[in-house]
């Protein structure tokens, strides 16, 4: 008699899509997304996707393309937009989340800029398709094809599903195609599209999910936008191990109490600032979440208070501080806090530290000569490093080329990028006790509520108001919090007319909560405005009125 042979375990997934296969397989009848009072269990889900795969490759077929490259979201946190999401990538598309909260104008740049092949829409977005294709007809411009997911298209979808519970199998996709596309703040007023292949994002969600221990009891509550990178670790951390992931409502999120306990939330992602807003309306309160065992900060500078905050309300929880730009697929660094009353000490400055780099990147830290120093510029390479922008133009003092023994060189376009360069954060960091701490930006850009925002993409936006002549955009700290503020010289000019008027232009996130005209603005030696003295001039200003010939609208 002979003995059987040893069941061969499956591969490795290699795509975000065979990460949920992997897990429909395995756990068919498990919760897979629970969303507006629906549950889909992963076999639910995963038919759904099929069918709807289908559907993206046949409106791509009759324009002309085999099977969708890029699929345009155009959706909010519905369940047409996370079966949308995995169906894109089903059928072998980049996925391209499509806020429909921004302007028209902006939502039109990056789907002509990225060149989708369709754009799933849901009822929630009905309005904001109607007016990105007025805004299309009047500016000349073609739009891909739309794909209205309703409500009751997506009921029948469900109902039409194979009677024998199989799914159609995937589009094949390699490793090295890209996953999704999302678009960060750019300094000149047009945004930059980001590329991140399925082989740069595993390793962010394979490392994370052994780092915390994830596994198919969790439920994890889905915070963020799918414009945001951490949307991608909400989904595929979840949905990599089988566990549930669940959609709150958006006052949920700055409620969280109630929620957690009402729905038996185990983790959670938290923009620092955020969970201050839920703090001081008493929804914070201590050992209000008994079910959690993991809380995630990230997005922007985090307080000894904030954590301790968190840590007194979710005492079972293991907090962590993550850090990491959206072209390093997501999380770079990882910092963990403890738990309840044993929390970790803040860094020097007052934060906490962001950690760690994981063992699969590599980084250095560069002072301004380029020399490895303790305090500098974080630039880091490896797996998760994406290829470089859409516009190879972006791609131009991000980067830099530098061995032990040589000066950093800065990539200046005139030679090809590759893997042995590094990609230059622009952050400001210094190693104490082996964790990194955040110091500051060595740029323009900044974070607000969790949003990467180019000043000099609001600058330019509000300069294109006729009454505007320059203008200038700051942050200013307040506590916990973080503040977008604007001056400008020009013509005096309301706060709600310029307002109104980046609303047609820049998402809400990135119009400042105050606008103040000066008669001149501050000038540099090379005759350009000099944003240090307008934020000298800003600081000085919070405590004493503005002097004669000055007025502020806040």
């Amino acid at each position: 008699m002979t003995s059987p042979s040893p069941t061969t375990p499956p591969p490795a997934p290699t795509t975000l899509f065979g990460l949920f296969a992997a897990s429909a397989a395995r756990y068919p009848e498990r919760s897979a997304l629970e969303v507006r009072g629906e549950v889909l269990t992963y076999g639910e889900l995963d038919r759904l996707t099929a069918r709807l795969a289908e559907r993206l490759t046949a409106v791509a077929a009759e324009h002309g393309a085999q099977r969708p490259a890029k699929v345009g979201l155009l959706a909010s946190r519905t369940l047409t937009a996370y079966a949308g999401y995995l169906a894109a990538l089903r059928a072998g598309a980049a996925v391209v989340p499509l806020n429909p909260s921004f302007p028209a104008s902006r939502i039109l740049a990056i789907a002509a800029t990225t060149d989708l092949d369709v754009v799933v829409t849901d009822d929630d977005a009905a309005r904001p398709a109607e007016r990105l294709t007025a805004q299309a007809a009047a500016d000349g411009v073609r739009l891909p094809p739309m794909l209205a997911l309703t409500d009751a298209e997506l009921a029948r979808l469900r109902a039409d599903a194979p009677g024998d519970g199989r799914a159609a199998a995937a589009a094949p996709t390699s490793a090295q195609d890209i996953a999704y596309v999302l678009y960060t703040s750019g300094s000149t007023g047009r945004p930059r599209g980001v590329p991140i292949r399925h082989a740069n994002v595993l390793p962010t969600l394979r490392w994370l999910v052994e780092e915390h221990g994830f596994g198919p009891e969790d439920r994890l509550s889905q915070n963020v936008e799918l414009s945001f990178d951490v949307a991608v670790l909400e989904l595929f951390t979840t949905w990599s191990v089988g566990a549930a992931l669940v959609v709150p409502r958006p006052n949920d999120v700055v409620r969280p109490s109630a929620f957690v306990s009402a729905q038996r939330i185990t983790r959670w992602f938290c923009v620092p600032s955020v969970g201050s807003v839920a703090a001081r309306t008493g929804a914070l309160t201590p050992d209000s979440m008994p079910t959690m065992v993991g809380v995630m900060f990230g997005g922007e500078r985090l307080l000894s208070e904030q954590a301790q905050q968190w840590a007194a309300a979710a005492p079972g929880a293991r907090l962590w501080n993550l850090y990491g730009p959206t072209e390093v697929a997501i999380v770079s660094t990882a910092h963990e806090l403890g738990s309840g009353t044993s929390l970790r000490p803040a860094g020097s400055n007052g934060t906490l530290p962001i950690g760690r780099v994981p063992d699969h990147l590599e980084h250095v830290v560069l002072d301004e000569s380029g020399e490895p120093a303790a305090t500098g510029e974080l630039c880091l390479r490896g797996s998760q490093r994406f290829d470089g922008y859409l516009e190879p133009a972006d791609d131009i003092g991000r980067f830099l080329a530098w061995r032990p023994g040589e000066r950093a060189v800065i990539h200046d376009g005139t030679a090809p990028l590759t893997p042995e360069h590094w990609y230059r954060t622009g952050d400001r960091v210094q190693v104490e006790d082996g964790a990194l701490v955040f110091l500051s930006r060595l740029d323009h850009q900044v974070k607000v509520r969790g949003q990467r925002i180019e000043l000099g993409d609001v600058d330019a936006a509000l300069a294109r108001h006729p009454a505007v002549r320059d203008a200038v955009a700051l942050v200013r700290e307040t506590g916990e919090d973080s503040v977008l503020v604007a001056y400008y010289s020009g013509d005096p000019t309301t706060a709600a007319e310029l307002t109104t008027f980046l609303r047609r232009l820049v998402p809400v996130y990135m119009i400042p909560g105050s606008f103040t005209h000066l008669a001149e603005l501050p000038l540099n030696t090379n005759g350009k405005v000099d944003r240090a003295a307008v934020a000298a001039h800003d600081l000085a200003a919070r405590n004493t009125p503005p002097p004669a010939g000055e007025s502020a609208d806040r």
